[in-house]
């Protein structure tokens, strides 16, 4: 009646279960921390030119140029649960086509055990900077912000927004022969 067979399959099941409770367990410990730190933001220069778009019709679009600084200690964000930290700087803006407009300007990944500390100083953005039209001449209203996910060993992935952020104008005029 109990055959070998029976007798494992019983112990892989409460092995299982047991596994379950253990990483719900693990999850609860930390899933309701607060994840949330200060972050210095500080951008130093912004350029703007209009550009040929070669992604659709023959039209011109903004691309935008800045030079940023940002300094956080990521220090209370890690514990025993977080495997890997994916921070992101975005800038978001209002155009008068689109009520908001998020553009990801630079992003890395922080691992358990490496530098925690950010200090950047004097940084030019990963990716460009492009808009869909002419929405950033003579935009009052660009927000950067740095954003991270949180990557746990166990649990789920929380969306976590700095509690620093910049908001700056962009010129009212095109630059020219300037390099960036």
């Amino acid at each position: 009646m109990n055959t070998v067979l029976s007798r494992a399959n019983s112990l892989f099941a409460f092995s299982l279960s047991v596994m379950a409770a253990l990483t719900f367990g693990c999850f609860i410990t930390t899933a309701f921390k607060d994840r949330s730190i200060p972050v210095d933001i500080h951008v130093s220069k912004v350029m703007l030119k209009n550009v040929d778009d070669f992604t659709g019709p023959r039209e011109r679009s903004d691309l935008g140029f800045l030079v940023f600084d940002i300094s956080a200690d990521l220090q209370p964000i890690f514990d025993w649960n977080v495997k890997q930290l994916f921070l992101y700087l975005s800038a978001e803006y209002a155009t008068k086509n689109n009520a908001l407009n998020q553009v990801v300007l630079w992003d890395k990944i922080v691992l358990r055990g490496g530098e925690t500390k950010l200090n950047l100083r004097e940084t030019k953005p990963e990716y460009l900077f492009f808009d869909d039209g002419n929405g950033l001449r003579s935009n009052k209203n660009i927000t950067l912000t740095l954003s991270w996910n949180v990557v746990p060993n166990a649990g789920i992935l929380p969306l976590v927004m700095g509690s620093g952020h910049v908001s700056l104008p962009f010129p009212d005029s095109y630059e020219i022969y300037k390099s960036y």
